[in-house]
């Protein structure tokens, strides 16, 4: 059972799938997303559409966790989850090589920029590695931070609002690595520079700058407090619950420098933005009909900061110039504003300015992660939500009538095509109403009859001042041109439209302005002329006063915006988050029935779920479901050479499926249950699984044997020259693991599940007193651990012996390693504040080559390796007293590879016969010629190897072998003490003795055939074998591990 974080939680709410809802109606979608959202499950699914609600508060599952989780799995093996959703995407993206793309919508505060960053930030989790990929998802996660700053702002009804839309979309190199991506940015609201509605903020940056800036900035910028700024004034309120703006101010700085921004881009950014609000504090007064500035010293911060004359300034704020032309002649007249008209140029520089800077910044992120590569991508739409406030103004409108076409794609996509789809194919289906809102999109944007949009315009080509006349104007024309429309009523202030959301009113005051979006030529060239380069290139325009083209307005911009991203989305395969938004309060827990009964209408979910009951999880064309599944026969695989429903008819009869679960149409094939593709999947998997696995374990042996040599090539070298090797630990391959950890979970729960073991075995712990006492001791990445085993003292149990954690040991705290110079198996951790552990160990020289490899990796230095025949270690302080070093001296005598303990007081000795010369190197399995192993060679070598029978034969008194032959112990000590010798894996060299795994040694007397004191002697390289039979080599044989004492 795939474990997820439902798994522990034993009371059920609701149903994952409203799918499988036993009622279709409004009242039982709102009640089982109300149960689920108060039990905190936020998600919630109709098929493959993830239904989000926004719990205003941190839930706990997004962490690495959940990563795990869903990372490869199957859609029905978890509960919803944003998670599964982009992994579903990611997937897609590598497996049918198509575009992907998500579609985010719900009304403002509903959680969709969270729900955009969420997507993009476990992208950045799963996807590939390298230090490019690396700094494209730093870009793509840092641009959240930074565009946010300029181009989110607080409303009353999100403290976090979008104030433009943007596409990001992510493009993918052939192994699903983030090889760049480029952002597109719609309708940045920029009225909001000079005006905010009551209880809302102006842009983040603003705030951010004021409350986090630096002495030196504040000095140079002429920073003071919020209330002095009239541009942050309309809102009443500077602060927002929940946000620290000196904190996101550096948060932005950051996201600066990951976009590769230079200390002087980020000083020019911050400098126009201190003088647009130094520029909103310069105010006018009536002076003979015209205006005049009130406060000559308003004008020296904002001249100052853009670097234009203090003069030029002036002039081009208090009066504009007109060409005029008779036939040939053409005169320049410079007319005096009055203060309405005067306040209107101050405000149209202050957005003019803040929107090109806007777009400066987009167009950097973009150059940050930009690419070549030609490779498929995934788009996240996160666009500003659907608004109906009090007073509802042109930004409200354009940002409605986005989410109009946004609807109509769902639509297109979920409710009409799929069923004109059904027909076509001619499936059997029966039609399901529902509302088509593209007749109010039409309202809006139609040419022929004229829609608003068009109506709009042309009374804008006909204004040549700001009058209130021309928006009475354009409320007369809208109603003549829309009057009898079904979704279009004319009102006191303006116009109603009956949106697919709700019914929104529209004051028509500021709409003309709004729409014209004319930044005149007189305040391009007072820019122009600025000295600061960076101001100047963000005003690249030619002035042309010849031009008799009418100017691009607004209204014409965000259409086609909107269709062009209607477009891009069409390309892809969609996936849908419908955003839910629970209440106004903004606190978790709190639901508001009619409010969310209202989203769930407009959304469609209702109709959604029945075309989803009653029509087809799954189409997929006949040639892409064959290229996908044609792994599950051999005789489809790898090409299906004949008719392809033929061959599709195939696949479902191998796979058992019935056919009612699924129809072939024209030109696509459609499964009916979830089920049935999660089975077909499911036996693809299992396909795809064996033929890895095949090519796993060549590759693994391959590289096994590679890893072998390296291994004991490295381990030789650590001891080189240091210390007397075991006679049959030279050529023996390292296992890891010898206690069996896979079999044993309550080791792996005391060590962590998520802990890396690279090693362990059981060894020997000698006290204070020289007393041994048996330890599993596991070595991880980051850490030693020792466990031990005791008794339980009470309960049902009592006296069962349990595993316990004696000790860990983290590397930070591990001061050096000593060993002696002799054979022996002994080795001391010493550690820094602590006492040391004198361990004796079997595997030692594997134990200290993976431990010298994991403590590099982990401080960044090679771990302290000491040799030496006289150790001394500090023991655990024990009641009053004790404390205090031993010592352990090693001495080498004898003949037998077994050590003799001799403990005397604080001093224990070490007696051991010596072992193979210091210098000894291991004799590798294969032989190199020019580059490649030679073929005969090979063979040579495993006939040789086959032939070499290791046995025990006699030898006469007085030969002598060229090195030591090891000795049976004294007659005093038992046979139990002699333990087995490691299978060897690679021939012995020529001098050095060799003993099978499981040999018994032979009686001392008693039929043995051996004279007294005759001691056996081992079979070198050189002697005959003629009489011995050919034995295969077992490759896996260095998986067997020997006896305690003699592998080293």
């Amino acid at each position: 059972m795939v474990y997820h974080w439902q798994s522990h939680n034993v009371k059920l709410s609701g149903v994952d799938d409203m799918v499988l809802l036993p009622k279709i109606t409004e009242d039982a979608i709102v009640e089982n997303l109300k149960r689920r959202y108060m039990d905190d499950y936020i998600f919630t699914c109709i098929g493959p559409v993830l239904v989000s609600i926004n719990p205003f508060k941190q839930m706990p599952y997004f962490g690495e966790k959940e990563v795990e989780i869903y990372q490869g799995a199957a859609p029905y093996e978890n509960p919803p989850h944003i998670y599964g959703l982009a992994d579903n995407m990611y997937r897609n993206l590598l497996i049918d090589n198509e575009n992907q793309c998500v579609i985010i919508s719900g009304e403002s505060g509903a959680g969709k920029t969270v729900a955009a960053k969420y997507i993009m930030s476990y992208i950045a989790r799963i996807s590939g590695g390298g230090t490019r990929v690396q700094h494209i998802k730093d870009v793509i996660l840092e641009s959240n931070p930074l565009l946010e700053a300029f181009g989110n702002a607080k409303t009353v009804r999100n403290n976090n609002s979008s104030r433009f839309g943007k596409y990001v979309e992510i493009l993918f190199g052939s192994g699903g690595q983030p090889e760049g991506g480029r952002i597109s940015n719609f309708l940045l609201e920029k009225s909001r520079v000079t005006m905010q509605n009551v209880g809302e903020r102006n842009f983040h940056i603003f705030y951010q700058l004021c409350s986090g800036a630096s002495d030196s900035m504040k000095k140079n910028f002429g920073l003071c407090q919020l209330d002095y700024y009239h541009y942050l004034s309309y809102g009443g309120n500077h602060k927002v619950e929940g946000t620290n703006d000196a904190h996101d101010f550096q948060e932005t700085l950051r996201a600066m420098n990951v976009m590769g921004l230079t200390d002087k881009e980020q000083s020019n950014i911050l400098q126009v933005v201190a003088g647009i609000l130094h520029l909103g504090n310069v105010m006018f007064m009536e002076k003979g009909n015209y205006s005049e500035i009130q406060d000559q010293d308003a004008l020296a911060f904002p001249s100052f900061l853009f670097e234009v004359v203090h003069d030029h300034l002036k002039s081009k704020l208090t009066s504009r110039r007109f060409d005029s032309k008779w036939g040939a002649q053409s005169d320049t007249i410079d007319v005096t504003l009055n203060v309405e008209q005067a306040l209107y140029t101050r405000d149209a520089l202050a957005k003019g300015i803040y929107a090109r800077l806007f777009d400066y910044l987009v167009k950097r992120v973009n150059g940050a992660m930009e690419t070549n590569v030609n490779g498929y991508g995934i788009g996240i739409l996160d666009i500003y939500g659907f608004e109906i406030f009090e007073r509802n103004g042109f930004e409200q409108f354009c940002i409605n009538f986005v989410n109009e076409k946004l609807q109509q794609i769902f639509i297109e996509l979920t409710l009409k095509a799929e069923q004109e789809e059904y027909v076509a194919e001619n499936i059997k289906w029966t039609a399901i109403d529902y509302f088509n809102n593209k007749v109010v999109c039409d309202l809006i944007e139609s040419k022929r009859p004229p829609g608003l949009f068009s109506v709009m315009d042309d009374v804008c080509a006909t204004m040549h001042a700001v009058s209130e006349g021309a928006d009475h104007d354009l409320q007369k024309k809208l109603t003549t041109a829309s009057g009898t429309h079904q979704h279009y009523q004319s009102c006191k202030e303006g116009f109603i439209i009956h949106h697919y959301a709700g019914i929104v009113t529209y004051n028509v005051e500021g709409f003309c302005d709004r729409n014209r979006d004319v930044l005149f030529p007189d305040l391009v060239e007072l820019m122009q002329s600025s000295s600061n380069a960076f101001l100047c290139s963000l005003f690249p325009d030619q002035i042309n006063t010849n031009s008799k083209s009418r100017p691009t307005t607004a209204g014409s911009k965000i259409r086609t915006q909107a269709n062009k991203l209607v477009d891009e989305l069409m390309k892809c395969t969609p996936h849908y988050i419908r955003c839910i938004k629970p209440n106004e309060t903004k606190r978790p827990r709190d639901w508001e029935e009619l409010r969310v009964k209202h989203q769930v209408e407009y959304l469609g979910l209702k109709e959604n779920i029945r075309v989803r009951r009653a029509g087809f999880a799954y189409r997929r064309p006949f040639n892409k479901f064959l290229h996908r599944y044609a792994i599950l026969t051999k005789e489809t695989w790898p090409c299906w050479k004949g008719d392809d429903r033929k061959g599709i008819e195939w696949i479902m009869r191998s796979v058992h499926m019935e056919k009612s679960q699924f129809q072939l149409g024209k030109t696509k094939v459609f499964v009916k249950a979830p089920e049935s593709l999660f089975m077909l999947e499911d036996q693809r998997d299992r396909k795809y699984n064996h033929y890895a696995r095949v090519i796993q374990k060549a590759f693994k042996k391959y590289f096994a044997r590679r890893q072998h040599d390296r291994q004991k090539e490295e381990a030789a070298n650590l001891m080189f020259g240091k210390k007397e090797r075991r006679r049959y630990s030279i050529n023996r391959n390292f296992a890891g693991d010898y206690i069996g950890l896979d079999s044993r979970p309550i080791l792996q729960s005391l060590v962590g599940r998520r802990e890396k073991v690279a090693f362990a075995e059981v060894v020997k712990k000698y006290d204070r007193r020289f007393k041994a006492a048996r330890r599993d001791l596991v070595l991880t990445s980051r850490s030693i651990f020792l466990i031990g085993r005791e008794a339980i003292k009470k309960g049902p149990e009592k006296g069962k012996a349990i595993e316990v954690m004696k000790r860990k040991l983290d590397f930070e705290n591990i001061s050096h390693v000593s060993l002696s110079a002799l054979q022996d198996d002994f080795l001391i951790l010493h550690m820094k504040e602590d006492y040391d552990s004198f361990l004796e160990m079997v595997f030692k020289t594997e134990f200290l080559l993976l431990l010298s490899k994991k403590y590099h990796n982990q401080i960044g230095r090679d771990i302290t390796v000491r040799f030496s025949n006289s150790l001394d270690f500090r023991v655990k302080k024990e009641g009053w007293g004790g404390g205090g070093t031993r010592q352990v001296k090693f001495v080498s005598a004898g003949t037998s590879d077994m050590a003799l303990l001799k403990p005397l007081g604080k001093v224990l000795t070490v007696v051991i016969g010596p072992g193979l010369p210091s210098n000894s190197k291991p004799i590798l399995q294969r032989v190199v010629v020019g580059g490649r192993q030679s073929r005969v060679q090979r063979n040579n070598i495993k006939q040789e190897l086959g032939t070499l029978k290791p046995q025990i034969t006699p030898r006469q008194p007085g030969s002598s072998p060229s090195r030591p032959a090891p000795r049976l112990p004294s007659c005093s000590a038992p046979r139990s003490s002699i333990r087995a010798p490691p299978p060897p894996s690679e021939p012995a060299p020529p001098n050095q003795p060799t003993v099978r795994p499981g040999f018994r040694l032979p009686p001392f007397s008693g039929g043995s055939g051996n004279a007294p004191g005759q001691v056996p002697v081992l079979p070198t390289a050189s002697v005959s074998r003629s009489k011995q039979p050919v034995k295969t080599i077992n490759h896996q044989n260095f998986m067997q591990t020997p006896q305690a004492g003699v592998a080293g």
